[in-house]
């Protein structure tokens, strides 16, 4: 494959695919997230080309593989958490696919699951949660709040915390109650990692300076970082 669109996982470098490494080691050209660890980013070869992606729009981004991948060149995508997950992998894939380039897709340890679960949170559990519901919490406005006030189970919102106090009050306001169970887990996976739980409606007072990336986990579920979390740390 000339471009491969590479999840690298929720944080912690050693969490990337087998897969994901095999390529990562074997490119001659890697765009990269801000997010990615810098492991990761030293492990392509010393004569690779490195491009971070901050300072490039989407539309550069997809320019650059296709211009490498007709080419020939083994490129690399390297995306925090899975590509195809609020990664916009799927813009990526159809500007390759539509260029006629070939490409890969090597799904990544999404930080749905696994922010939750380094915190010690299960995000389905029987008897408490049969179903997951993502979302991006960018625009918390767009958000149809009533519909996710009525969801059962595990809510999780994606880059939430900077409107979280907005989020929680329309979360509220339609219906959610302010004492379920909440947690926000910034960081995931990471040395710098830190969780804070709280009912939801105390939840943006106790978050206050957390660091991002950050994940909100609103259900059940939450109610369990107490014991598990715990857990963890002891076994850590």
């Amino acid at each position: 494959m000339s471009v491969a669109l590479v999840g690298a996982g929720p944080g912690d470098p050693g969490l990337i695919t087998v897969r994901g490494l095999e390529l990562l080691r074997a490119c001659d050209v890697l765009v990269y997230d801000r997010l990615v660890a810098a492991e990761l980013v030293a492990e392509a070869p010393a004569s690779a080309l490195r491009i971070a992606r901050d300072r490039l729009e989407q539309e550069e981004v997809n320019a650059l593989l296709v211009a490498h991948g007709r080419r020939g060149r083994r490129v690399v995508r390297l995306k925090g958490g899975d590509p195809f997950l609020f990664g916009r992998g799927g813009e990526e894939a159809l500007a390759l696919a539509g260029a006629g380039v070939p490409f890969e897709i090597v799904p990544g340890v999404s930080s749905l699951t696994a922010a939750p679960a380094a915190a010690g949170i299960p995000v389905t559990h029987r008897g408490s949660a049969s179903a997951v519901t993502a979302f991006a919490a960018h625009d918390v406005e767009a958000l149809d709040a009533a519909a996710l006030a009525r969801v059962p189970g595990t809510l999780v919102a994606f880059m939430g915390l900077a409107r979280l106090a907005r989020l929680v009050e329309r979360l509220v306001t339609a219906g959610k109650p302010a004492s379920t169970p909440s947690a926000v887990v910034a960081a995931a996976t990471t040395d710098r990692q830190r969780v804070v739980s709280a009912p939801l409606g105390a939840l943006p007072a106790a978050a206050r300076g957390l660091p991002t990336p950050a994940l909100v986990v609103i259900g059940e579920v939450a109610s369990f970082r107490a014991e598990l979390g715990a857990m963890r740390r002891s076994a850590a």
